[in-house]
């Protein structure tokens, strides 16, 4: 299986150096350390991503502002560092990647709750945003033919097992048996992916487009699976204080409308490409031969999914708890409903 090669590895290169550098704009003023959301300014953190395209699009549109609402846009690592802000009323919302340490949180008594959906995995073999990308070399000399065979080798994801990639890797893995467990996951970020693949140190990674589509093009790796439709791990999460807001509503129906913008099968309108260019800092014709993920129009959230993740990092000794969370007590999707109303 080979997806379809749309970019070059130089195109790639210079996306990389990019996304490193750019750090979104704050758009509004500056609502102090108090609640945002009494002035109709809103506290957003989020990781840089056109993962999470409803966010960029519903601001260059307007849809936050016909709404009354300002957006204090905060830029974040990982959602894992954000976790402690909306617990603590630093922050009205987040839109990250769910994680193991998310779930600790709640554990501990951190106070959120997940309120939406973010990238959901389209499930095309020749059009994924994310694939399990395999060594050519181990590829071409027979050790690796199946998805089976990976069992004990060294896996590179973003975040370590613990992660959303942890947990996207997973989905792959279970369609052959394997969980976690039964390889050995390193923590390298997406752009050091492809020289670990190229000089040896791991087998296989788990990289977004447009790595794995460079990596390809590149010859270093060909994909042997990625996240059957459906598979996501992404979403929008409210602090306790926000969830009773008097905007609260009026920010989720903004956002969904950020999401109907966007095409179900991944091909944006050239408006689309533009505001996520100017957004993220990306070429809009690398943005155009990366393939995207997929979103609800009512960004439901999923509690399928957190169930499976909680599954997933509690066999892997992830989450330092036994008995799983009750994932209704954490989703709460009146937002999502109102949206659609």
């Amino acid at each position: 299986m080979r997806r379809r090669t749309l970019l070059s590895l130089a195109s790639a290169t210079a996306v990389g150096g990019a996304l490193a550098a750019c750090g979104p704009a704050v758009t509004g003023e500056d609502s102090g350390s108090g609640d945002g959301s009494a002035s109709g300014t809103v506290r957003v953190g989020h990781v840089a991503s056109s993962l999470f395209a409803p966010l960029y699009v519903a601001d260059a549109k307007g849809f936050f502002e016909a709404e009354g609402l300002t957006l204090e846009l905060t830029p974040l690592k990982s959602g894992q560092d954000g976790i402690p802000m909306l617990a603590n009323d630093q922050l009205d919302v987040m839109i990250a990647g769910f994680s193991a340490g998310m779930f600790n949180a709640l554990d501990q008594g951190l106070a959120f709750k997940i309120v939406g959906s973010m990238g959901i995995s389209p499930g095309d073999p020749e059009n994924s945003p994310t694939a399990l990308e395999v060594s050519q070399e181990l590829l071409d000399d027979g050790s690796i033919s199946s998805v089976a065979d990976l069992e004990g080798r060294k896996i590179g994801v973003a975040g370590g097992p613990g992660a959303t990639g942890g947990y996207l890797l997973a989905a792959m893995l279970e369609e052959e048996g394997l969980t976690l467990n039964d390889v050995e996951v390193s923590n390298l970020s997406t752009p050091d992916q492809e020289p670990a693949l190229t000089n040896g140190s791991v087998d296989a990674a788990t990289p977004s487009a447009p790595f794995s589509t460079a990596m390809e093009e590149a010859g270093v790796a060909s994909p042997l699976a990625v996240p059957k439709k459906g598979t996501t791990g992404t979403g929008v999460l409210y602090s306790e204080t926000f969830v009773g807001a008097e905007h609260a509503q009026a920010f989720f129906t903004a956002l969904a409308k950020g999401a109907q913008e966007l095409s179900a099968d991944g091909e944006q309108s050239d408006e689309v490409y533009q505001i996520l260019a100017d957004t993220l800092g990306q070429a809009v014709d690398v943005l155009k031969a990366s393939p995207m993920y997929t979103y609800l129009p009512d960004l439901a959230p999923q509690p399928d999914q957190l169930e499976a993740m909680q599954t997933v990092w509690i066999d892997a000794e992830q989450i330092t708890y036994t008995d799983p969370i009750d994932v209704s007590t954490v989703v709460d999707a009146s937002f999502a409903e109102g949206a659609s109303a």
